[in-house]
């Protein structure tokens, strides 16, 4: 039995459109990135519309959004491009070799690293990658002194070539966190660290007495502590995390200010290798300019 969708096919060059609108929010703008006109763009969206018989984009005054079924095609042409362009590097792309020494915050390594670390090896097998997990301010450091060729950090304002806004959420035990209790007990990260910088100053400008509880250098000790119903902590809101939950609003406590992922290229590794890995990374991790 031979199904409609038997017929169809989702190719890398309506996908690289498909999310070049997703991302840049307009067909005047993702026409530039792909290198058509603007009613190509269009004409090419609705095609695909039209094929698969569902509403991708809603118009929102000169822009567009995706919708509901949108979100979801994006999240496999992601992907499917991803593969597309691995493939490609894989059977055509320079053979690159050397080490590359990055750096990269503890939380951030475990949680968006590993895929990506896979991906890269399978494209260039022959590079070797030195993997470094600090604190940003003391990456920072090693960075400056030419020890790190490419750098993941948190800071404030978002200065790396690649970057992307992270909101903070307030983590407490699901059983039942100190919420009530005055000063309230934080569990945070030593000093330098811009979660723990914000969060204080959420609660100083809220008039929140405070006491920090628990510090840690790794987020496995902060984490630690809130599970045990010892102490809240400032965290990313895509965090989940067994046996904690995000607070609520009504639970009192204030919003915290995000922070900004940043990726770093140093200045003079001008060599393929570096600047391969650097621009892999900003993509794996969907890190925009």
């Amino acid at each position: 039995m031979t199904h409609a969708y038997d017929m169809m096919q989702l190719t890398p060059d309506q996908l690289r459109t498909f999310v070049a609108a997703a991302d840049s929010g307009s067909f005047t703008q993702a026409a530039s990135l792909v290198h058509r006109t603007q009613s190509a763009v269009s004409m090419q969206m609705k095609r695909l519309e039209g094929e698969l018989e569902r509403t991708l984009f809603t118009r929102e005054g000169r822009g567009v959004a995706l919708t509901g079924e949108g979100e979801t095609l994006y999240r496999y042409a992601k992907r499917l491009l991803s593969l597309h362009d691995e493939a490609l590097a894989a059977v055509s792309g320079p053979r690159l070799d050397g080490v590359v020494r990055f750096g990269a915050p503890e939380d951030y390594a475990a949680q968006y690293l590993p895929q990506a670390l896979k991906r890269f090896a399978a494209v260039h097998p022959m590079v070797t990658v030195e993997v470094y997990c600090d604190t940003s301010p003391r990456l920072r450091k090693r960075f400056d002194c030419g020890k790190l060729d490419v750098m993941l950090t948190t800071e404030e304002n978002g200065e790396g070539s690649y970057l992307h806004q992270l909101d903070l959420a307030w983590l407490v035990a699901d059983h039942g966190g100190p919420l009530d209790e005055s000063p309230l007990p934080l569990a945070l990260f030593h000093e330098g660290c811009l979660y723990r910088h914000n969060c204080l100053t959420a609660l100083e400008n809220a008039g929140i007495p405070y006491r920090i509880a628990y510090s840690s250098p790794s987020m496995a000790g902060v984490l630690a502590a809130v599970r045990a119903g010892l102490a809240i902590a400032p965290v990313k809101r895509s965090s989940r995390v067994a046996g904690c939950r995000h607070t609520t609003g009504a639970e009192g406590l204030p919003p915290i200010a995000p922070v900004a992922i940043g990726l770093h290229l140093a200045a003079d590794r001008t060599n393929e290798t570096a600047q391969s890995f650097h621009s892999f990374i900003g993509n794996e991790l969907n890190l925009r300019t």
